[in-house]
């Protein structure tokens, strides 16, 4: 009986970012120029595209003259106020006149207040007529050419953030994404660690995506979206195997009774067992349990009509016999 490798799963993976983001415009509009290219790495804060601002112009200026006519009409209401506060004071006006010069006032200063809100609010939707990237990073797509019309939140580009890579992979919808696996560089082999995992199989490719740590730096020729080879550990059950696995001929495993068991020779009995099959492969089958030992001889023929106790005698002796493996 030979023990042999845990069973795994080689699969390919695409490098990513951590945070991949796409870039939006925060105003609708059309666009005027286009700075940057698929594949360009940019700089925080840094021009990636600006819109046709005219109409944003027009709205800032209106709003400013909006706020120079409130600004104009406050100043006259207080100066009002001030004159009616005045004769009030002598007795010269009524309590409801100088009421109703007081409430012109405040509102007029409202206006004012809400005057001031618009212009900075134009100000504000001037400044996102230019697009300017968020973080430094690559830029793995970009969809906006010059002249398109783009909405709110409409993405244009996307940026791959700086930063920490990671190894996305699909799995079979079968096999549940294991916490751990490799990163196969050649020669060189990188730790993985499962980040996450989709919550549901994709209904297209009907796969588990699973997104892994990288536990090390990459080679300098391995950048974003290149494909890579993974290892991982398999089990049938979905589960990492806890016990190492034994391979036997398949007719050496008795299955009578409460479960299967393989036979071996003690002190001239037959003595059982109990093992945990993993996988049957064609004439020999892999198994597990907890008295099992590499090298251990196991009895290979007629286990159907052992029991426990009966007395058997090898065909040859240890030394001379070919293990079973």
């Amino acid at each position: 009986m030979a023990e042999v490798a845990a069973p795994t799963l080689r699969l390919t993976g695409t490098v990513r970012a951590r945070y991949e983001t796409p870039q939006a415009f925060q105003v609708a509009g059309q666009i005027a120029t286009r700075r940057v290219d698929a594949g360009q790495p940019v700089a925080k804060g840094e021009v990636l595209m600006t819109l046709d601002d005219s109409d944003l112009r027009q709205s800032l200026n209106a709003a400013k003259a909006e706020l120079a006519s409130a600004r104009a009409s406050a100043a006259v209401a207080q100066s009002d106020l001030e004159r009616a506060r005045t004769l009030f004071a002598r007795d010269y006006l009524s309590r409801q006149a100088f009421d109703r010069a007081e409430l012109e006032a405040q509102q007029r200063s409202d206006r004012q207040a809400s005057a001031r809100a618009q212009v900075e609010q134009a100000k504000t939707a001037l400044a996102y007529a230019t697009l300017r990237a968020e973080s430094d990073g690559l830029l793995t797509r970009v969809s906006g050419e010059p002249g398109q019309v783009v909405g709110v939140g409409q993405p244009v580009a996307r940026l791959a953030e700086a930063g920490p890579r990671e190894v996305e992979v699909a799995f079979p919808s079968n096999v549940r994404p294991p916490p751990a696996g490799e990163l196969l560089l050649g020669d060189e082999t990188l730790a993985l660690e499962r980040r996450q995992v989709s919550g549901s199989v994709d209904p297209a490719s009907r796969t588990w995506q699973a997104r892994y740590r990288i536990d090390g730096a990459l080679p300098a020729g391995v950048g974003l979206g290149e494909v890579v080879k993974t290892r991982f550990a398999a089990a049938s059950d979905r589960r990492a195997a806890a016990a190492p696995l034994y391979r036997v001929p398949v007719a050496a495993v008795d299955a009578r009774g409460e479960g299967a068991q393989v036979w071996r020779i003690v002190e001239g009995q037959a003595r059982p067992l109990a093992v945990s099959v993993a996988r049957i492969e064609r004439d020999r089958a892999l198994v597990s349990g907890e008295a099992l030992k590499a090298g251990m001889a196991v009895i290979a023929l007629g286990t159907h009509l052992l029991n426990p106790g009966m007395p058997v005698e090898a065909l040859a002796p240890p030394g001379a016999e070919e293990p079973a493996s």
